[in-house]
């Protein structure tokens, strides 16, 4: 039985920084490539400029997973937010975390909408291709939601025992992909950009598959070991 209690007492404090400057130094070099390849090209959208929709994508996207970074770390480690606001810390945390989790691809469709056609190709293809990436993806959503769950997406083991001790989740997505929440779903990144045929969105799906990678490997992983440490 997993206490989080106890793996807070036994684990050092030092465990809050693990990753975090590889994440900085790795985060820096995707946010500058990525601006290299962004293109000031296309009619704008709502009046702003496909430039200005796909540096504002770029901003909400460091500055969600930086938070989720923090709030990971200080709450495992600290029990903070729980400390903070107490049994709902948790339903808090949501209401922070799911609204910036819901306009990442709507600011990435407006960079779309706003360089619609300045991806060079034959149409068809980009939109058979982008239609064909909606099924997997649609389907890791369904997974997500049915099975998984929006409390343990929000990190729930970080906040309550009950979560911690749930069995590994092995139906629909998560029976073929360990980590199909970031190998699948963020496949419906790729398909805004291809059916919207933008340069400047596909740049963006590139760098927010990537950059998802950097939060896996560099915050989740670690605090996955420190949770799980007795899963084989």
């Amino acid at each position: 039985m997993r206490n989080l209690a106890d793996i807070r007492a036994n684990t050092p404090k030092s465990e809050i920084f693990r990753g975090q400057a590889q994440h900085v130094m790795i985060a820096i070099l995707l946010v500058v490539g990525a601006s290299a390849w962004l293109r000031d090209e296309g009619a704008g959208f709502l009046g702003i400029s496909a430039l200005n929709w796909a540096y504002l994508t770029i901003g909400l996207i460091v500055a969600h997973q930086v938070i989720v970074a923090l709030v990971f770390r200080l709450q495992l480690h600290l029990n903070l937010m729980v400390r903070l606001f107490g049994g709902k810390a948790l339903k808090l945390w949501g209401m922070v975390f799911l609204p910036m989790l819901a306009a990442r691809p709507l600011l990435l469709l407006a960079t779309g909408l706003a360089s619609t056609g300045t991806l060079e190709g034959n149409r068809m293809v980009q939109i058979t291709a982008g239609t064909a990436l909606l099924i997997p993806a649609a389907w890791g959503m369904h997974s997500v939601l049915k099975y998984f769950t929006i409390p343990r997406a929000l990190g729930g083991d970080h906040f309550h025992d009950r979560y911690a001790n749930m069995p590994l989740v092995d139906q629909g997505l998560f029976k073929y992909f360990e980590n199909g929440m970031y190998s699948v779903v963020f496949l419906g990144f790729w398909a805004i950009a291809l059916l919207t045929g933008s340069w400047n969105a596909l740049a963006l799906a590139l760098f927010s598959h990537a950059y998802i990678w950097v939060h896996m490997y560099c915050t989740e992983a670690p605090d996955m070991r420190i949770i799980y440490r007795d899963v084989a």
